[in-house]
């Protein structure tokens, strides 16, 4: 069986384990032990003040736990708000209009203009499993243990979720927007610059073109990664795309990768799931169903499991409770794991 929780100190070493398994572009789980270590201390922080927070930027890091080992085998995070002290840049993909009377020809020209929000939407993100535990469901318990926790506690992130998904870069690190565009200010390869923007934004504000790219004068390589997605992030692009996420022409300044937004109520996880308090807990229940069960305390626990229904309230296994930290009496939030057809 396996928990999601909200990672402690002491998973460094399983992160670190975990970081070493990623490809390039996943910034949020850095392959450096003190930054690793600083953004683990900062979701234990965020976690202890759950009651009383508001959104000013805090991270919200969760982890995936196999509950007979202990093993930290995946992440995933929310970020409460982008923007404030450190602006969150990207590009919004226009339409400039060029016309000749003369010649009577009209022409629209996809152009990309720079945007820096300081007060900016929530943000998803440090989602990674371990290969070994892929095509087992726990990346949709992942994804969606974010979306159950903002149901629970809605007042601790924005009104607009943010999706920046990984665009398309080789094994060796090489981005064909990235070489087109972003190499001829920073003279830096995409590695490098790409963890120097977990490190500190700075230097993006200071180099970064202002003026607006015209899409025709690239590569026609760059051009066609334009809004793409890595191969591997596409199970999670369809994933956001059935729980009401949607692309609005903004894209990464550094390897083009699709943001999609949805407003946080929209959200189906949000949107469908309910409270009811735990009646009895009983060795097994009935129905063999799969569902989406959280506790609502701030010591965020979530599950996939079975659960049955006796007068309004829920039914669980003692595996399942012991799991979530519940006993009869508690309020549990669940919602089914996918979307109606």
């Amino acid at each position: 069986m396996f928990v999601v929780r909200p990672v402690r100190e002491s998973d460094l070493d399983h992160l670190l384990a975990l970081s070493e398994l990623t490809l390039f572009g996943l910034t949020t789980l850095p392959r450096d032990a003190e930054l690793l270590a600083s953004r683990i201390r900062e979701s234990v922080q965020s976690f202890a003040l759950v009651e009383t927070a508001q959104p000013r930027g805090q991270p919200y890091l969760l982890v995936l736990e196999e509950a007979a080992t202990g093993r930290v085998v995946g992440t995933s995070g929310v970020v409460s708000k982008v923007g404030g002290f450190e602006p969150f840049y990207a590009y919004r993909i226009e339409m400039s209009i060029q016309e000749s009377l003369m010649l009577k020809i009209r022409k629209e020209i996809p152009i990309l203009h720079l945007v820096a929000e300081h007060n900016g939407p929530s943000e998803i993100g440090s989602l990674f499993l371990h290969p070994d535990y892929r095509e087992t469901g726990m990346g949709r318990l992942l994804s969606l243990s974010r979306f159950l926790l903002m149901a629970e506690f809605p007042r601790l992130f924005d009104h607009d979720v943010l999706a920046e998904l990984r665009g398309v870069i080789n094994d060796q690190g090489q981005s064909p927007f990235w070489d087109a565009v972003g190499k001829h200010f920073f003279e830096l390869d995409f590695p490098k610059a790409d963890y120097l923007s977990i490190v500190n934004k700075e230097f993006i504000g200071d180099l970064m073109p202002v003026h607006p790219i015209y899409i025709p004068l690239l590569p026609r390589e760059a051009q066609a990664v334009i809004g793409q997605v890595h191969e591997k992030t596409l199970p999670a692009r369809k994933l956001l795309e059935s729980e009401g996420f949607q692309f609005d022409q903004m894209i990464d300044i550094f390897e083009a990768g699709p943001m999609l937004h949805c407003q946080r109520d929209s959200i189906r996880t949000v949107r469908e799931s309910r409270r009811a308090k735990l009646g009895e807990i009983v060795a097994e229940v009935d129905s063999q169903a799969s569902w989406l069960i959280g506790n609502t305390r701030p010591e965020f626990r979530a599950m996939q499991a079975s659960l049955d229904f006796h007068k309004g309230h829920v039914i669980l296994t003692q595996a399942t409770a012991d799991l979530l930290q519940l006993g009869p009496g508690a309020d549990v939030r669940y919602v089914t794991p996918k979307a109606a057809p």
